[in-house]
């Protein structure tokens, strides 16, 4: 990752982001998504971004992508015909789950369908114990009929997952032979040992299931887009952003797709991190709004929290447990449906609501001029002044201000009474609180204040919303940094090349068995040295281990540090020990006398972090010049006021002004609410504080 030029790219349901980095140099563009084809959308801008910089395809050393495309397929059930095959008794095990309502107060609660309905989940003859004895022969006769059913369905996936295969795969690879030479080349299969080795059969089956579901549809794109590359001259290699915030090769994104699911906003998270580094932060929230949804994550000491399980496709709007459960690397933060293109509406109780659903980029909202008719929140903010029309995406996009004002009206102004620009100010209100909202529980849950956090803001909506968004939950600082509105993929160019396996092995800390661990730990730290080696060019990777622990008869576990070296029986009783110090920051108890055993055991290889510059003390504030003036609604006011635009491009560090503002740029503006001051820290970031 030594090379100079390096080219970011990120999808997302809106906006197509690209970044190019020659050294201290960057360009950058938004292109609306082309949902068809996303990889239009990429090489369009990759054009774009190239004749800015008057550099050739050839000349580009890294590129890296992050996309939704896997996250969207799943939600809107749009992957591939899809068979699941398990053990002989556990057909259902997709419908029933953990066997519980996640919501007990619903009579009428609906949850989301499985992927794979009844009729096309099979079961064999089999069964292996956890200690890998064999309880019932695998019934090898019956594999070749049920690939005949297979073709007969016109299956183009298959997800094995039999019971205890986390620990005993043999039975899982002998069923994906005899499939694999009777079915026909294109059909893929997965299998839960190699997609998820973890206990809990619900989850690890669930998880296999969706790698195989989106595998076809992201092989087929991953594909076509570096077959694209190189027509155009783009031979660098091609890395991919996983949902916890690594880099992988194209080869690992096509054999474990899942992996992506949340890639874009991990890159947003990364970029955060880096900022706090350089800023010297300690508790963050990292504000993300683009075009479809909006991502809040919190952070400490620059590290955002991460986790090894994740929700895709939830049936009830920010309802834990109504989704769908995957066991991959993610970093937590919670996702919301409001983005620029989050459609407003009046509900049948007179109230304003916006999103989750979204106009994308087709038609996209109704000021776009593309068909839309729905009023969504970038209408909002044009109609309330926030937005210049004439250079909305560095001007590549012409907005319409009289059709958004209209649809705003009619949609939303007349069935309330409202005139003027009340409409659009209540659309904006309602979308910051819903954002206000989603941050203060993901707060609450996690036992954090917000209120004594730094709030980075990013992404094309973030800067417009990020003052008002403050205020409502008690934050006083705000930065915005440069190139905000494609921030999360200038997070792709600092993302570590990383790559992490899990794989559970119940071991007593009481009774450790270091053989066992050590031989199980170097297996599994080859196979992600592999995949992650090749784009080091020969720089000496980082190894982390960690254990997730419990007591004996407990249902959850604890992550653990575990010393990377070779391991011997009395680290069974450190690891205990490390284990009861964070259960009792956890619970604020020990509990004596019982025994602890690890459940899983996780390796991460990655890349030396790129190390952080440090922002200078702040220089002398100097008073800008602002380039004109434009109306805006300031809600801390309550009315429309004419305020200063200036171009941040013409700020130098040290510049400050009081609000209300516009800091205007390429890619986004930022709004300087009244009760704000502005100022450009020695990095060329926007430092709002709030006086009021």
């Amino acid at each position: 990752m030594a090379r100079q030029i390096k080219l970011a790219a990120d999808i997302g349901g809106t906006f197509t982001d690209l970044v190019l980095e020659a050294g201290a140099r960057r360009w950058s563009c938004k292109v609306l998504t082309t949902t068809a084809a996303p990889e239009q959308g990429v090489i369009e801008g990759i054009g774009l971004v190239l004749a800015q910089s008057g550099l050739k395809p050839a000349d580009v050393g890294v590129f890296i992508h992050g996309t939704t495309l896997a996250t969207n397929a799943l939600i809107e059930r749009k992957g591939a015909r899809t068979a699941f095959i398990t053990t002989e008794g556990f057909r259902d095990i997709l419908e029933q789950g953990y066997e519980k309502r996640f919501d007990h107060y619903d009579l009428m609660i609906d949850r989301a369908p499985p992927l794979v309905p009844r009729t096309l989940r099979f079961t064999v003859r089999e069964r292996l114990a956890a200690d890998g004895d064999v309880l019932v022969p695998l019934d090898e006769s019956s594999v070749h009929g049920l690939a005949k059913r297979l073709i007969a369905e016109n299956v183009k996936a298959v997800a094995i997952g039999f019971l205890h295969a986390y620990a005993h795969d043999a039975h899982e690879c002998r069923v994906r032979d005899r499939l694999a030479k009777a079915l026909p080349k294109d059909v893929t299969i997965c299998l839960s040992s190699e997609v998820a080795p973890e206990i809990r059969e619900f989850e690890r089956f669930s998880t296999t299931v969706a790698n195989a579901y989106v595998r076809p549809l992201m092989s087929g794109y991953l594909h076509r887009l570096s077959d694209r590359m190189k027509d155009m001259g783009l031979t660098a290699p091609l890395f991919l952003m996983m949902s916890g915030g690594g880099l992988t090769t194209l080869e690992t994104a096509v054999r474990f797709p899942i992996r992506l699911a949340e890639s874009g906003p991990a890159g947003g998270a990364i970029l955060a991190s880096q900022i706090a580094a350089e800023c010297a932060l300690g508790e963050v929230l990292s504000f993300d709004m683009g075009g479809t949804t909006a991502k809040i994550c919190l952070l400490t000491d620059g590290e955002p929290e991460r986790a090894r399980k994740f929700e895709i496709a939830r049936a009830y709007r920010d309802m834990k447990g109504s989704g769908i459960p995957v066991r991959i690397p993610v970093i937590e933060m919670v996702e919301i449906g409001a983005g620029g293109g989050s459609i407003a509406r009046v509900d049948r109780l007179k109230r304003i609501t916006v999103g989750p659903d979204s106009a994308g980029s087709t038609p996209g909202p109704v000021c776009y001029g593309r068909g839309g008719t729905e009023p969504a929140v970038t209408d909002a903010n044009l109609a309330l002044g926030k937005i210049d029309p004439a250079y909305f995406a560095g001007g590549k996009i012409r907005l319409d201000e009289k059709k958004a004002a209209a649809a705003l009206q009619k949609m939303i102004g007349t069935p309330l009474g409202l005139k003027d620009f009340w409409p659009a100010a209540g659309v904006t209100e309602i979308v910051e609180e819903n954002m206000a909202n989603a941050a203060r529980v993901h707060a609450i849950e996690r036992g954090r204040d917000i209120a004594s956090c730094t709030m980075i803001a990013f992404g094309g909506g973030a800067p417009l919303h990020a003052c008002r968004l403050a205020e409502k939950v008690g934050v006083a600082r705000i930065i915005v940094p440069k190139g905000a509105g494609v921030g999360s993929a200038i997070g792709f160019l600092r993302a570590p090349v990383a790559y992490e396996i899990t794989k559970s092995a119940v071991v007593s800390l009481e009774k450790f068995d270091a053989a066992r661990v050590n031989a199980m730990l170097t297996r599994i730290t080859r196979d992600a040295r592999a995949v992650v080696e090749s784009a080091l060019a020969g720089a000496r990777p980082i190894v982390q281990v960690i254990a997730d622990c419990r007591y004996v008869g407990q249902g959850h576990e604890i992550r653990v540090p575990v010393p990377v070296r070779k391991l011997t029986e009395k680290d069974g009783a450190k690891l205990k020990a490390a284990f009861e110090r964070l259960y009792e920051q956890v619970y604020g108890l020990r509990i004596p006398n019982q025994e602890a055993e690890a459940i899983t055991w996780s390796v991460t290889v990655s890349s030396k972090p790129v190390k952080a510059k440090r922002a200078a003390p702040a220089a002398k504030k100097t008073p800008p010049q602002p380039r004109s003036k434009r109306p805006i609604y300031d809600p801390a006011l309550g009315r429309q006021v004419s305020v200063p635009v200036y171009w941040r491009f013409d700020m130098k560090e040290g510049a400050a002004i009081t609000g209300p503002a516009i800091i205007a740029e390429d890619e986004t503006s930022t709004i300087v609410g009244a009760n704000f001051t502005a100022a450009i820290n020695s990095l060329g970031y926007i430092i709002l504080e709030r006086v009021k």
